[in-house]
């Protein structure tokens, strides 16, 4: 079977902005979905979570089985359908600010036990949906409706922490590079254990930081990073501070171990 015969669409219309950097994700989760399902997933198996944000619309517009949570729960609502069916390949949605702000502490624990779901981080750096306050990954001075003279917080590393978890598989990947997201996506989906791919997506009306991005990524070589200090130096090369840094695009960690769910019907 080909991908072409693949029906993900609905007739949900789309209210992203036009240029948004989600178009780039909901293209690259649509080739990822339409070759795991050619290799043999059946489409009855793959659940997709939002919480509220922008970014959690994807759901609307991808024809797969899917639950919508409260804001800052898509991680703990995935982790609750993957117990209750472990042979689902479940995948959570969250921007920065469910993720980094209010759902943090699911976050933490979901990677600490290594609940066997992928997190999909849409991280355009602010509270979009509700016209743009700041988030952990705001950059300090970014003005926004909550920060009007400047934002007075240094941002966090997600993939820090992250790496601080041992999380099982660390990847970073860019909207705007949609084939290259894609393998990140998919290779995700199919890693067993907790998966957290923070995605860098512009937001165009309120934080549009494309050409900033544009001049900066670049991708990493495969399986090139094999120390923990080759790993964390890698992580920090782009600590969010640095506005002159390169930006590493690729899977900086990835580890094989039980899961959450085996440790659990065990």
């Amino acid at each position: 079977m080909s991908n072409k015969n693949i029906k993900l669409e609905t007739s949900a219309r789309n209210t992203w902005c036009p240029g948004c950097g989600n178009f780039g994700i909901l293209a690259s989760l649509k080739e990822a979905i339409s070759e795991i399902i050619n290799e043999g997933i059946s489409k009855e198996e793959i659940v997709l979570v939002s919480g509220i944000g922008c970014g959690s619309k994807i759901i609307d517009y991808i024809n797969l089985n899917s639950f919508s949570s409260l804001h800052g729960r898509s991680i703990i609502s995935a982790e609750g359908i993957k117990m209750a069916n472990p042979k689902l390949k479940v995948i959570a949605f969250t921007g920065d600010g469910g993720c980094y702000n209010e759902g943090i502490a699911h976050l933490i624990h979901a990677a600490k036990r290594n609940a066997d779901i992928t997190v999909l981080v849409h991280d355009n750096r602010n509270f979009a949906l509700t016209t743009s306050q700041f988030t952990a990954t705001s950059p300090k001075g970014f003005k926004g409706k909550s920060t009007p003279q400047g934002n007075i917080e240094e941002p966090f590393n997600p993939l820090e922490l992250m790496f601080s978890l041992k999380t099982s598989f660390i990847a970073r990947g860019y909207s705007m590079k949609i084939n290259h997201l894609k393998d990140l996506i998919k290779k995700g989906i199919k890693h067993k254990g907790f998966s957290f791919i923070e995605i860098l997506q512009p937001c165009i009306t309120f934080f549009d930081n494309t050409d900033f991005y544009n001049q900066r990524v670049y991708e990493m070589k495969e399986n090139d990073l094999k120390t923990d200090g080759e790993i964390i130096k890698k992580i920090k090369e782009w600590d969010y501070k640095n506005n002159n840094s390169k930006i590493p695009l690729g899977i900086f960690y990835q580890r094989e171990g039980p899961t959450y769910e085996e440790n659990l019907l065990k």
